[in-house]
Formats: C-alpha cells, sequence, structure tokens
C-alpha cells in the first residue's frame, strides 16, 4: 500500500463527431464505450463496435481521417498549393496533457484544464471522468475509452502508454483526462517517465484530489488544532507482491492525531480495519465512506471504525468511494445527523424527498413525521 503523507507545522474508446449524448446509457450497463466512426469521414458502413476491437491502427486513421476532411472543407492559398507540389514533411511530435479533472463536480475544474479541453484534438479518458466534465470536450476531438476497474481494464497501462506515444508521433495535442489529480495515485509518473524517455513533451495540469475536494464539500478538515496534526493519504491497491509494505505502512498510520484517506479502499476495509486496531488505533475512532463525493449520486456513510465495514454493507457502496478515518470526522454536519438520526447512510437528496414527503403527508392530514424520522426513512430508500 503506497501513501502520501502531509504534516500540519502549526499543530471516446468513443470517437464521437459532437456531443456525447449517448455515455450515461452505456456507463450504467458496461465499462465499455461504443465507438462511431466520425461523420466528417463520411464511413457509416461500420457504424458502432466495441473499442477492445479498435486497434491502435484503427484510431490513427480516424485521426487521418478527421483532419483531411477538415482540410477538405477550406480553399487552399496559394502558398498551400505550392506547399502540395512538395513532399510532405513529418509531423513534429504534439504534446500531451495530463489533466486532473477532480473528484467529479466539474465546478471543481481549473480553467486551465478547460481551456485545454476545448482545444484539443485526442482526448483519453478514464472511467472517473463524469460525463457533466466530458461534455465541456471540443465536439471535434477524438474521444477514447481507457477506463479500467478492478478486475476489467479495457487496455493495459502499457496499451495507453502506446496510444499517448503515437498519437503523439502524428503532432496532435493530446489530452489525458484523469480524474482527481493525475500525481496522487494516478500514475501520472509513469506516463510522464515513458513519454519523455522517447522525446514528447509533456505538461502536466493539477486536479483537486478526491481527499481535500470530497472532504471540503463534507465539512471535514483534513487537520485542525488539537484533533489532527497531520493527513496520510493511503490507497486500498498494492501492486503485486507489495502485502508487506502495506502491513508496515500500515501501523505506521495508527496515530490517533493523523487523518487517514484512504483511495479504493471498499475491498480492503476489513483488513484495513483490523490491521489498524493491532497497530493501536482505538475501534471508537470517528470514520467515514463516501461513494461519488461531490456529485448528485453522493452517498455516505459515518460510524466508528469498528463498526463502518457493516454500515458500508448495509448500504451497498460502491465504487469509487473514498474513506476518512480520524476525528476530524466527528466535525462533520453528517457525522451529526448520523449520531442525532441514528442512520448511518447520509444522502443529502434523499433526505430531502423524505422531508418533502412527511410535509406533504402532514399537508393532506397525515400523522406527521418529523425531521429525524425523515432522515431516517432517507436511510431505507437504497
Amino acid at each position: 500500500m503506497a501513501s502520501v503523507a502531509v504534516s500540519h507545522a502549526s499543530a471516446r474508446c468513443t470517437a464521437l463527431p459532437g456531443r456525447l449524448t449517448s455515455r450515461r446509457r452505456f456507463a450504467s450497463t458496461l465499462p465499455l464505450r461504443p465507438l462511431r466512426r466520425p461523420v466528417l469521414a463520411q464511413a457509416e458502413s461500420q457504424s458502432w463496435y466495441q473499442p477492445n476491437s479498435a486497434s491502435p491502427d484503427d484510431l490513427l486513421q480516424l485521426l487521418r481521417e478527421r483532419r483531411q476532411a477538415a482540410a477538405a472543407g477550406a480553399p487552399p492559398s496559394s502558398r498551400e498549393q505550392q506547399q502540395q507540389q512538395q513532399p510532405a514533411p513529418q509531423p513534429r511530435l504534439g504534446t500531451v496533457h495530463l489533466v486532473g479533472t477532480g473528484p467529479g463536480d466539474p465546478s471543481l475544474l481549473t480553467l486551465k484544464a478547460v481551456q485545454l479541453m476545448q482545444s484539443a484534438d485526442v482526448v483519453l479518458y478514464d472511467r472517473l471522468v463524469s460525463e457533466d466534465i466530458l461534455s465541456l470536450v471540443n465536439p471535434g476531438a477524438l474521444m477514447v475509452y481507457v477506463g479500467k476497474q478492478r478486475g476489467f481494464h479495457t487496455r493495459t497501462q502499457g496499451e495507453i502508454h502506446e496510444l499517448l506515444l503515437q498519437f503523439s508521433e502524428q503532432g496532435a495535442t493530446v489530452l489525458r483526462l484523469k480524474g482527481g489529480d493525475p500525481y496522487v495515485f494516478g500514475r501520472g509518473g509513469e506516463e510522464v517517465q515513458y513519454l519523455e524517455a522517447r522525446g514528447v513533451t509533456v505538461r502536466v495540469v493539477p486536479g483537486i484530489t478526491a481527499a481535500s475536494g470530497i472532504s471540503a464539500e463534507l465539512g471535514i478538515p483534513l487537520t485542525h488544532r488539537g484533533l489532527a496534526t497531520s493527513v496520510r493519504f493511503l490507497t486500498g491497491h498494492s501492486r503485486e507482491g507489495g502485502e508487506s509494505e502495506l502491513d508496515s505502512t500500515i501501523a505506521a498510520c495508527a496515530d490517533p492525531h493523523t487523518t487517514l484517506v484512504v483511495y479504493m479502499g471498499l475491498g480492503t476495509l476489513p483488513a484495513l480495519t483490523a490491521q489498524l486496531a493491532a497497530a493501536g488505533l482505538p475501534l471508537d475512532t470517528p470514520a467515514m465512506a463516501v461513494e461519488r463525493g461531490t456529485t448528485p449520486d453522493q452517498r455516505a456513510v459515518y460510524a466508528a471504525l469498528g463498526q463502518l465495514q457493516a454500515e458500508v454493507a448495509a448500504a451497498r457502496l460502491a465504487s469509487p468511494t473514498l474513506i476518512v478515518i480520524g476525528q476530524v470526522v466527528a466535525l462533520s454536519p453528517g457525522w451529526a445527523r448520523a449520531q442525532a438520526s441514528g442512520v448511518a447512510l447520509d444522502a443529502p437528496q434523499q433526505a430531502q424527498q423524505a422531508a418533502q414527503q412527511a410535509q406533504q403527508a402532514q399537508q393532506h392530514g397525515g400523522s406527521g413525521i418529523d425531521a429525524g424520522e425523515a432522515v431516517r426513512l432517507a436511510g431505507k430508500l437504497r
């Protein structure tokens, strides 16, 4: 298990010609995304096929066809006519931009990220990049889905490296969209090393990492005077053969004055809890797990560390889920609501719906439901 410690000193494959109007439909059923040849290429005989059948050569051909069609739409100048009579020069290497898209809320994007999304030739995007964010990409970009999830990768990391290189060799401006921040458990460093070793210019645009973006949304300060003097980022995924490193890392994290933020830790939460307890962290330490933080689908579970796994299972949280452990969790309004209602699941939209139902029942002569009961009902909606 890798970790990052921060101390507090004072205390397409989708290739669509326009907007990706059908992304949500495919994302809800399959991790794969459909691919359609662009309208500009006038090749509708092969309308839809799955991204794993799209080889790098297919994708490069799509890019060439799109460029040729765009060039054909503008009359050449006299200088361009002269250049056409000369041998075509070899294209210079394009630039690859690794861009963090934050935890999911498009309003948390940086201005630089949006500017690049509106000018890129090719966009390779991950599973955690939301549809709302993808809708900001310029309609002329070639979209390539390279998402990965546990047990299934549409492309291996090596294949992603090759695609980035091959697109840059065509002189394209290539955008690699990553959830969160490219340098926080995003394998951005590996991609930079691979490309720079081959002469490709790489620029990295940071994104708001889930730890800070989601914690801010939920009112959890990562450090707080008297409660947490440091914060440590952990990943629940270890590389093959790295279990001993994982154990030693967790043992060093059992500090009651440290906030622990665990990325991708849903599957390893039982083991993580046992290891932290064995290292001396009290099981009554406040903790929480949040699914799809900062998005309209956000659902959070608040419980003591020893009860968190059972409550997460009862709420059926799914990936992507972020886990926060530490005394600072008790400062969250969500923790206060959970303690007052006795319901671990805190889903604002569901609670609002339940409150509206209670109000309607009162207006129609029903028995009436108080606010606490509305919160309890919201916890049962899913």
